[in-house]
């Protein structure tokens, strides 16, 4: 195994050559392996093991055990201990994927703290295999059925093309020791069940079964690869990105013959998974819309919007008199002047203000809101009528912003005044507020 690992490395992990690198080991086989390979052929190492608090003394005997290893090969180890159970209850999340932000998260500190290049982890073919089970029994896209990237930014995995077999063959032959994790014994969990019932039935199927699946799995990211290569050139034919936008021309869209396949290639890095609702979406009226992490897309007439998102900015900003700038959430400018301008400002309201009263705010609109818009003679509109009347989206709505004297609009900001706060004949004070960009 040393020597299939050696070509291995020389022809498709070049770049772990000189490197300083971090190996995570539970002291399991798996990680003992790995680590005693990686010396062996003399690689700058250092091990990092967690204890996750969650199995007693067997916990406690596995942070011993890689300790006396590291210090008997004198090899540098970082040791840390997590109350695993408490951080699964505090952020309701299962204790698998507790341990598993836990450990990735102390593996990056070290990362950075310690100036490794790279941290190793000691998957292997099996694990590939029952990756790609899992994901296929609970549904996924092709991502899911390519398995364990053999790299992932700055965590290798050198051991994906040698079988749980080939490790423990290698163990035995040279007379290692690791721990055994008695949790691995038992089916409670959907990996081990896998483990224990369904990839050895496959085996006795096909004696080859690890070298087909390897096979099958490239075969399978090279067809990934041809379809993420796709999606960038269809990208380019059917979005158009303005500022922090992107719009999806839905008539583009809707002419390819597989769109929803490019939707989800283009959306599933962004936390989208409602992927029939995304589908529906195309053919929705204006204003539907679908939630991803951080992300919304939202229909509007013929585009669908794709922007960053978060909840509704409720803040309010005031501003004293006298106060000349303000720069969040708009930049306005004030300005006192003694007579109206032949040529108004751009972006710009006059308007008398001793009808005005201080603090003015910046907020944004709410159900309810009106206002007498600028030339309208003393007409009342709601402002969302008015948002309705100028054809706005749902995005430019959110994205408005009013001035407010007391509970009276002044401004739609970058849109329409207000009529009662306008400059007449007998004005005395006049003021200028403008809309700068940012």
């Amino acid at each position: 195994m040393l020597t299939k690992l050696r070509t291995h490395l020389s022809q498709n992990l070049t770049f772990l050559e000189g490197k300083r690198l971090l190996l995570a080991v539970s002291g399991g086989v798996d990680s003992m392996v790995m680590a005693t390979l990686f010396k062996a052929l003399r690689y700058d190492i250092a091990l990092a093991h967690c204890n996750f608090s969650l199995r007693g003394s067997e916990s406690d005997g596995d942070e011993n055990f890689v300790n006396t290893f590291a210090k008997k090969n004198n090899i540098p180890v970082h040791i840390t201990r997590f109350d695993t159970g408490a951080f699964a209850l505090d952020n309701k999340v299962s204790v698998q994927m507790a341990a598993r932000q836990l450990r990735y998260s102390w593996f990056n500190e070290l990362l950075e703290k310690h100036s490794y290049d790279y941290l190793l982890t000691a998957h292997h073919l099996d694990d590939q295999i029952e990756t790609f089970l899992i994901n296929f029994t609970r549904g996924t896209g092709l991502e899911g059925l390519t398995g364990i990237p053999q790299q992932n930014g700055r965590v290798v995995r050198p051991l994906l093309p040698f079988s749980r077999n080939d490790i423990e063959q290698y163990a035995q032959e040279e007379a290692l020791q690791w721990r055994e994790d008695s949790s691995n014994a038992s089916d409670k969990y959907l990996r081990n069940k896998l483990r224990h019932d369904v990839v050895p039935v496959l085996k006795t199927l096909n004696k080859d079964f690890g070298k087909s699946f390897a096979s099958t799995t490239e075969h399978l990211q090279q067809a990934l690869s041809l379809v993420q290569d796709a999606a960038v050139i269809v990208y380019k034919e059917v979005v158009t990105e303005h500022e922090n936008q992107k719009h999806i021309d839905i008539k583009q869209l809707i002419r390819l013959p597989n769109y929803k396949a490019y939707l989800y290639q283009w959306l599933n890095p962004l936390g989208f998974t409602a992927w029939h609702d995304i589908y529906g979406i195309v053919g929705a009226q204006a204003g539907k819309y679908i939630l991803g992490e951080g992300y919304r897309l939202l229909k509007d007439r013929d585009v669908m919007i794709l922007e960053p998102f978060s909840e509704s900015n409720t803040t309010i900003y005031s501003i004293n008199e006298g106060q000349e700038l303000i720069t969040e959430p708009v930049k306005l400018r004030f300005k006192e002047i003694e007579e109206m301008p032949k040529d108004m400002l751009k972006n710009s309201i006059y308007v008398n203000k001793q009808l005005i009263k201080f603090p003015l705010f910046v907020r944004k609109w709410q159900e309810g809101d009106y206002f007498y818009p600028f030339g309208m003679n003393g007409r009342k509109k709601k402002v969302s009528k008015f948002f309705k009347d100028e054809k706005m989206s749902l995005s430019d709505k959110e994205n408005t912003w009013l001035l407010c004297s007391g509970n009276d609009v002044v401004w739609i900001i970058g849109q329409r005044a207000d009529e009662r706060f306008k400059v007449t004949e007998q004005t005395t004070q006049i003021l200028n507020i403008q809309l700068l960009p940012k």
